[in-house]
């Protein structure tokens, strides 16, 4: 089984793929842990890589090439902002999560430990690249939603709600 979770910055993809991956027993793979990683063994913090992702392909193409691999082997559940569309027709499942900016905002701001104006401004630059990157290097327009099988607001549902949500979806009856 394949199952993507997809979505952008603070809307609790990572939270909600790794409660999945230990009720459904399948690996679990970030793409943002990836791209952190790859970040940190060159120096930069995130918003850099972001942006040296802007002008060199080859940062977002090994990492999709990564993603792409553990879909291969299947029984994973991956996390990333742009796997619903490159797997869209591989996965079994493509899940969208979102929420509104401010409640975004708030989400990283506590568990970056950083003021709200900064998460803020940081998910409007990072929003702002994968934009322009996903669109230049893959034509995939992020507000265009029709490859994911579901898609959840999850401004105002507690985590374990979303989950249940998703489980009765894929027809597991494994609640939390």
């Amino acid at each position: 089984m394949i199952i993507v979770i997809s979505g952008p910055s603070g809307s609790g993809k990572t939270t909600v793929a790794k409660i999945l991956s230990e009720k459904l027993k399948l690996r679990f793979v970030s793409a943002g842990q990836l791209f952190r990683e790859m970040a940190a063994s060159l120096g930069k913090d995130i918003i850099e890589m972001n942006k040296s992702a802007e002008k060199k392909f080859d940062i977002d193409k090994l990492i999709d090439e990564k993603i792409l691999d553990e879909a291969k082997k299947g029984n994973v559940i991956i996390e990333s902002h742009i796997a619903g569309w490159l797997l869209s027709g591989i996965a079994d499942y493509t899940i969208y999560l979102w929420s509104n900016i401010e409640e975004r905002a708030k989400r990283i701001s506590i568990r970056d430990k950083i003021p709200y104006e900064e998460a803020l401004i940081k998910i409007m630059e990072r929003e702002q690249s994968h934009y322009f990157r996903f669109w230049k290097y893959y034509g995939i327009d992020l507000l265009d939603l029709t490859p994911f099988d579901m898609v959840i607001n999850t401004s105002n549902i507690d985590i374990n709600r979303i989950v249940n949500i998703i489980l009765e979806y894929i027809g597991k009856n494994t609640s939390v």
